[in-house]
């Protein structure tokens, strides 16, 4: 069921970004820059590994994990968070966890697209 996530996809479009990045506290100026720029993310597996790679002229980030085993990660706005990534109804829910809050990053494929869908709990 991963494979359909498997590929290369190209931001379209992004909603209500700056206000999630307000919600976690990311600074004026790096929000400016992330709000313009149009990130490629690449899904691959590696053995029993997803990779997920973003990639802009802005910064690039990796995170590598098994599905439903928790792991370390460094976010992109440098948070240090426990998340864990599960498929549920054809969708990966990735929530990441530090100080008490809560994110949860769902995508899906919808036709040709790779659909996020952002949510925050403080």
């Amino acid at each position: 069921m991963v494979d359909k996530f498997i590929g290369t996809w190209r931001m379209v479009e992004s909603k209500n970004f700056d206000d999630y990045m307000k919600a976690l506290g990311v600074g004026f100026a790096t929000r400016q820059i992330a709000n313009v720029t149009k990130p490629t993310t690449i899904i691959c597996l590696e053995g029993d590994y997803i990779v997920l790679r973003t990639q802009s002229t802005f910064k690039n980030t990796e995170v590598k994990f098994k599905l439903n085993e928790e792991f370390d990660e460094t976010t992109a706005d440098d948070r240090k968070v426990k998340s864990l990534v599960t498929l549920e109804d054809g969708k990966l829910n990735h929530v990441q966890k530090w100080d008490g809050k809560e994110t949860t990053l769902l995508r899906e494929v919808d036709g040709d697209k790779l659909v996020l869908v952002s949510t925050y709990f403080f």
